[in-house]
């Protein structure tokens, strides 16, 4: 059994304002310090007990590369210490230790012994390896000609040839295929059960929520959270958001004193990981079914109305709003928005309301969910805003009530298959 403890973790680099500052102070090191020290991790701690599955997540740049290759000892802290009580074995870059010029078979060998087998133990299992990484004749030939999705299958392969105490993952599973991740998330999902401790870093929201019963999430080499995987995502996105800031509201209109409007509903308030601006203000998020009744219990399967109603205190040149339906475990159901249905809502002034309406049949599974919310303007790319206006997590919930008219089905959405038989 693994178990991992980070205490006071931090690293530095130096950094000079030129080359010349550089030769000095290596040339002369009793002299005058010319360098800086750049942090890439600050004061990092916590425990990973024995068989917990923990998620780390945050935007580029974070230093959540940097604090895996403390943790596995390719590089040395600045300050701090790492306690590690198991077998390791860790995909921190693709085909990272892997020779180019020696063949995939030859790399194996090697990477095998350097987990800690002998010579004899990677032949035994060679044959395994093979078969899990599937990449044919490939095997017999130098690695610089494999893709990178070569390179993850076989890497992988080889790293969990033999389960491993711990086992650390660094977003190697975005480069295969899907139908190589399901075998490499079935083989993760098999040493979870057998107790193996998982830290893993990925940007997929879905993969942290489905495997992870914990998540980390670091901001500019600071660990601001460690606690439930969907409060993390939460704050992951809202800073993804956060990093396009809204535009200055015009003078004479602030959050203390908002142009006026045409309706003077109070603002909604998110959960952790919200976004709000002086530029607008969402006062409505409903629901309603098919005889327009404002409901906030649903039948599955029928048609209802998701109306969004947006105060501007600024005017936006090019809004759009935009939703996003979530389970009780945080998993997204659905999300969309109008400029993603290729709508052009229009400009709209400053003080002006801005309602939409989105009818949609109700085809999840009878269970809780809750409803996030967002505007954004200057709308680019697949869904991407120039300026993020307002974004509320979790700002609504709703059920969805068995329907005794429908067939009976389990998953996650109703697919409403249709039935044809033929006899000859």
């Amino acid at each position: 059994m693994g178990s991992l403890h980070v205490q006071g973790l931090g690293k530095a680099y130096k950094q000079y304002s030129t080359r010349s500052a550089r030769l000095l102070e290596w040339l002369l090191p009793w002299s005058k310090v010319r360098h800086q020290l750049h942090w890439v991790l600050k004061d990092v701690s916590f425990r990973i007990a024995a068989g917990e599955s923990v998620g780390l997540i945050g935007i580029n740049g974070a230093g959540k590369s940097t604090l895996l290759k403390l943790i596995t000892g390719t590089t040395q802290p600045s300050t701090g210490s790492v306690g590690v009580h198991g077998r390791v074995a860790a995909l921190l870059e693709l085909g990272m230790g892997f020779h180019p010029d020696f063949s995939g078979r030859e790399n194996v060998l090697i990477a095998g012994q350097l987990l800690g087998l002998t010579v004899a133990e990677v032949s035994a299992l060679m044959p395994e390896i093979l078969a899990f990484a599937d990449i044919g004749d490939y095997i017999e030939q130098p690695v610089r000609v494999y893709s990178s999705g070569m390179q993850m299958r076989l890497a992988f392969s080889v790293a969990t040839c033999v389960r491993p105490d711990i086992l650390i993952v660094d977003e190697a599973l975005a480069v295969g295929d899907v139908f190589f991740q399901q075998k490499c998330f079935d083989r993760i999902a098999a040493f979870k059960q057998a107790g193996t401790t998982l830290l893993f870093v990925s940007h997929s929201a879905g993969t942290i929520l489905s495997i992870c019963d914990r998540c980390l999430f670091l901001r500019n080499g600071v660990l601001a959270f460690d606690g439930a995987p969907v409060d993390a995502i939460d704050l992951y996105q809202a800073e993804l958001l956060g990093r396009s800031p809204a535009p200055p509201v015009p003078s004479g209109a602030s959050a203390a004193t908002p142009a006026p409007a045409a309706s003077d509903a109070p603002a909604l308030a998110g959960k952790s990981g919200s976004i709000t601006s002086p530029a607008a203000d969402c006062i409505g998020v409903r629901l309603f079914d098919a005889d327009g009744q404002e409901r906030q219990s649903l039948l599955a399967d029928h048609t209802v109305t998701l109306q969004i109603d947006y105060r501007l205190n600024a005017a936006a040149a090019d809004p759009h709003v935009g939703f996003k339906l979530r389970n009780r475990y945080g998993s997204v159901m659905f999300e969309t928005n109008t400029y993603c249905m290729h709508q052009q809502p229009g400009p709209v002034a400053a003080g002006a309301t801005l309602s939409v309406r989105f009818v949609l049949p109700m085809h999840l599974f009878p269970d809780e969910y809750t409803i996030t919310v967002g505007l954004g303007d200057g709308g680019y790319g697949e869904g991407s805003f120039e300026h993020v206006l307002n974004y509320l997590t979790d700002v609504s919930n709703f059920v969805v009530l068995t329907n005794p008219d429908a067939i009976i089905w389990s998953g996650l959405v109703n697919l409403t298959p249709q039935l044809h038989f033929t006899k000859s």
